[in-house]
């Protein structure tokens, strides 16, 4: 399967599911123990991604000095966390489970420690089970100086791509979880 960032000339453009949450919505985590969205990882990013208009998400962290690489600044490989996460968000919004094929980052400047990272991320178009996307993230705000961008490649998979794959006793605990039960099965109807 090719991982090209570059969709094919007759890739189709996204189309957000009608139950999709709504423009505004809070996301909210997909999993408690997520480093990037989740609240139960002390250390974690604790990403709060949001529904934009169309096909589009917003998402905030703060870097705190847990996230550091250089001393004041955060690691790259953090902030390619982030972007990741909230390329992933985007999944909600075409109600598909997907997964990271392909991530490109760049990084245009330096994020210091105790900055708010503001993440756009946009669905470029989508091919068969390929979901093409960008992001950007800015330092302070939707209008702040460019810190990182992105391109990537998602592929829908099936939930046994994680039963199949994941530790037994972390896809247990994840399945005896109402609210997790309740947002798997609301992909689950998705053809």
């Amino acid at each position: 399967m090719s991982t090209s960032l570059t969709p094919p000339d007759d890739a189709a453009p996204p189309v957000r599911h009608p139950d999709a949450p709504a423009p505004g919505e809070l996301l909210g985590s997909h999993y408690a123990h997520c480093f990037g969205c989740g609240g139960a990882q002390p250390h974690g990013l604790h990403l709060e991604a949001r529904a934009g208009e169309g096909v589009t998400v917003t998402a905030e962290f703060t870097v705190t000095p847990d996230h550091q690489g250089a001393p004041g600044l955060a690691h790259g490989g953090v902030l390619a966390t982030a972007l990741d996460e909230t390329l992933g968000s985007l999944n909600w919004l075409l109600r598909v489970i997907a997964v990271t094929g392909r991530l490109e980052t760049d990084f245009a400047r330096p994020v210091p420690v105790g900055s708010v990272l503001h993440l756009e991320a946009a669905v470029t178009a989508v091919d068969g089970r390929k979901i093409y996307s960008t992001a950007t993230g800015r330092i302070g705000g939707p209008d702040g100086p460019v810190a990182v961008r992105a391109d990537a490649l998602f592929i829908e998979v099936k939930i046994d791509h994680f039963i199949d794959n994941g530790r037994p006793e972390e896809i247990q605990a994840a399945m005896a979880d109402p609210d997790q039960v309740r947002r798997t099965r609301a992909f689950e109807v998705n053809p």
